[in-house]
């Protein structure tokens, strides 16, 4: 049993979390009772998503079948153990992938949930949740170093917060493409690689070294390869130790190798043997750049970071609200408002969620659009809905899939004015039908708090169908408040959307 930051819980929780990675697809399930995880299953597959993007950028059709076929094996060992809360998350390859819409729509079919496409910063943040269950307690700062198939991440934090996070892009499959193409290893090509990743890592090895540590820890497959064939070089090293000589010894043994076909070591499985190479100079970059002497690999990694996020959901520990939070400070968001607002704006909604089958997921995304719905005023008065609109969709914001970012940008944008066109489908979080109804919830929220003076009396029965929303007053309600909701009916209606007010 591992031991983890201790949350609240209402009782035992069997939690699952899939990591779509570029190279690999990992599956990790867990009973999850007041803090503590016991592992029940934990399994992963070589996939190599990144290496099936051609010169387009799209996923070849093999490797998105082969990705398929890992994902219904995921799928069965799932419903064998009977999962209560399930989370998916994609990473590099699906960022960058022309076509992963496509993908991800077959995925999603295959697995029963939705799967979020995270951004490089919120993925290095979820592997240092991760990996920091292990140090938790210790107030120095560590350098943790995740070398994926597509993007290698680099944190510096204290205990169990992240104080620098960064996605760099450089990986060990797409890295094997770039310099090993050819399958020929030697001191040039090792080099060529070398120097790309000490060019990615020239933007921020002064701020890290700034901040400084007292270990370094690494994270993933590579890490871990190296490591094990590193003790069985040298069997006096500790288990998932790598030093700077160790690793120059890995290096020229490659080399010696001479051809990617010829790579086989003790310690290295034979489906990692291809691209190892290239994690090997990425690594030895990081080395290099950083100045490090010693490296130590622990197991936690992005999918137990996502599990700790997935128990924190619908708690105080809940770092979307956090991250909202600070938005509001940073833009000078009148809180109390925006709680006014949200407040109202759930009200609204609690009215009408069976009649317009709206979920806890959709009624969580209105108040955390209520909270930041006047971010933009920050920027300018003028048109302030599309700077906020704009402010979400580009910030990096811990807690959120790339999808979550969209869908609460565009309702900001859509919460006053002209309705703007909903977000394609299956690039947000909800379908576009979803979004339109809260962002009518949001509007007349909106309308009814513009006063800004905190009351309950002219909060309004709502009655709707598929498009036609009836609000009741039970009483007379001010003039300025009437001609509000008149000119919201008219908005609403160059929408195509019915909106009927009934007073007294």
């Amino acid at each position: 049993m591992t031991h983890f930051q201790t949350l609240p819980s209402s009782g035992p929780l069997r939690l699952a979390a899939v990591d779509l990675g570029s190279n690999s697809f990992h599956l990790l399930i867990v009973d999850s009772d007041n803090g503590h995880f016991t592992e029940l299953e934990k399994c992963s597959r070589k996939v190599q998503l990144a290496a099936g993007l051609d010169d387009q950028g799209q996923l070849e059709e093999s490797v998105m079948m082969r990705a398929l076929e890992c994902l219904a094996e995921f799928g069965t060992i799932i419903d064998e153990h009977r999962v209560d809360r399930l989370r998916v998350v994609g990473t590099n390859a699906l960022r960058l992938a022309a076509n992963s819409i496509d993908f991800v729509i077959r995925a999603e079919q295959c697995l029963g949930q939705r799967i979020e496409t995270i951004s490089g910063r919120e993925e290095a943040r979820l592997i240092y949740q991760g990996a920091s269950t292990a140090w938790q307690d210790d107030p120095a700062n560590c350098l943790v170093a995740d070398i994926g198939g597509g993007s290698t991440e680099l944190i510096v934090g204290a205990g169990t917060r992240a104080l620098a996070l960064e996605s760099l892009e450089m990986g060990c499959v797409a890295y094997t493409r770039r310099f090993f193409d050819s399958g020929e290893l030697t001191e040039a090509t090792m080099q060529a690689a070398e120097q790309a990743a000490l060019l990615e890592l020239a933007n921020i090895t002064a701020h890290y070294r700034r901040l400084g540590w007292q270990r370094a820890i690494g994270t993933s497959g590579t890490i871990k390869a190296a490591a094990a064939t590193l003790r069985a070089i040298h069997p006096h090293l500790k288990k998932g130790e790598i030093t700077r000589t160790g690793l120059a010894e890995l290096r020229q043994k490659l080399i010696d190798l001479g051809h990617l076909d010829q790579v086989s070591m003790v310690g290295l499985k034979s489906n990692r043997a291809r691209v190892f190479p290239a994690g090997v100079a990425i690594l030895s970059a990081i080395f290099q750049a950083l100045n490090l002497e010693h490296m130590q690999h622990t197991s936690g990694a992005l999918r137990d970071g996502v599990l700790l996020d997935l128990v924190a959901r619908d708690t105080r520990h809940d770092v979307r609200y956090t991250t909202l939070g600070d938005m509001q400070r940073q833009y000078q968001v009148d809180v109390q408002h925006a709680e006014y607002v949200a407040a109202t704006a759930l009200t609204l909604f609690d009215q009408l969620s069976r009649s317009w089958t709206l979920d806890d997921e959709a009624r969580q995304l209105l108040e955390q659009a209520a909270m930041v719905h006047e971010i933009g005023l920050g920027v300018a008065h003028n048109r302030y809905h599309q700077h906020g609109s704009y402010l979400l969709a580009n910030s990096d914001m811990a807690g959120f899939s790339l999808p979550d970012q969209l869908a609460l940008a565009w309702l900001v944008q859509a919460h006053r004015r002209q309705f703007p066109e909903p977000p394609p489908e299956h690039r947000a979080a909800l379908s576009s039908g979803e979004l339109v109804r809260l962002a009518r919830l949001l509007r007349l929220a909106v309308v009814l708090c513009r006063t800004r003076e905190v009351s309950n009396d002219w909060q309004p029965e709502l009655h709707a169908d598929d498009k036609s929303l009836v609000l009741t007053f039970a009483q007379s309600i001010p003039d300025l408040l009437s001609q509000d909701l008149a000119l919201e009916r008219q908005w609403q209606q160059r929408a195509g959307l019915m909106l009927a007010i009934n007073t007294p």
